[in-house]
């Protein structure tokens, strides 16, 4: 046997192996990496591992670049966010502001309606007063002598041409009246217009004394406003009237039946 069997070999051993190269890179900001293999010869002689790996490393200007652009995605959606919490609060201030607004003209125009309407009101009361003065002077001023009316001589001739006729309620004549249609009727052939009933009539001129009696003041029973019965005053203390159904269109004395009142139209 040889010296030498026993020995063992220092040369290495053959292997069929396969070389796998690792290679990374860079692609979009993402690390990618990719294994190449190959079979090579048993005999081969093996490449050193810095010549197959590659490991490139992502730098800090990569790292800053890609922070800097997940700050600025952050600052523009807090932007957006910030621009439509604005925009909200400005379109509730505009639609309370044009709710005041409409509330306010509608609270003007019923406050200016309830102006006009107390105006024409008080318009009014101011027309019908002047007219109530104007008639109590019409009343109260004597007819114009051009005219050839006010003349008392003409109401009292009418007056005594009623005597006799009938008394009845409600009725202004020709041929019957009750008393305040007589004179109504008699006062009207002298151009007054006197009202219809005794209880105005008795407020329709100046107020005077029985004491101060002139021709043509209108007596009255009662009290003035509410009277109950009216005559005419036609001289040397006496009245004509239309007293009762039973008497009818008399002349009598004022101690006949003493009046309450009298007024003056002429």
């Amino acid at each position: 046997m040889s010296t030498n069997a026993l020995i063992p070999s220092h040369r290495k051993p053959r292997r069929s192996a396969s070389s796998r190269a690792l290679r990374a890179g860079v692609t979009g900001g993402f690390l990618t990496l990719a294994v190449t293999g190959a079979t090579v010869p048993a005999n081969a002689a093996e490449k050193p591992v810095a010549e197959t790996q590659e490991m490139p490393t992502i730098t800090t200007a990569l790292a800053t670049s890609a922070a800097r652009s997940a700050d600025t995605a952050e600052q523009v959606a807090f932007n957006y966010e910030r621009q439509a919490l604005q925009d909200s609060a400005f379109t509730k201030a505009a639609k309370a502001a044009e709710k005041h607004k409409a509330e306010a003209v509608k609270k003007a125009k019923a406050e200016a309606k309830k102006k006009a309407e107390e105006a024409r009101k008080a318009k009014e009361a101011a027309q019908a007063r002047a007219s109530r003065s104007d008639e109590r002077t019409t009343l109260s001023a004597p007819a114009s002598a051009s005219t050839g009316t006010g003349s008392t001589a003409t109401l009292v001739a009418f007056l005594k041409a009623q005597l006799g006729k009938a008394y009845v309620l409600g009725a202004s004549g020709p041929s019957s009246y009750d008393c305040s249609g007589l004179t109504q009727a008699a006062f009207s052939q002298i151009g007054i217009d006197l009202p219809r009933v005794s209880q105005d009539q008795s407020t329709a001129g100046t107020q005077v004394g029985l004491d101060n009696l002139q021709v043509g003041d209108i007596l009255y029973w009662g009290s003035a406003g509410s009277a109950y019965h009216v005559g005419v005053y036609v001289g040397n203390g006496n009245f004509i009237g239309a007293q009762n159904p039973s008497t009818g269109i008399v002349e009598r004395p004022l101690s006949y039946d003493m009046p309450t009142g009298a007024v003056r139209v002429l």
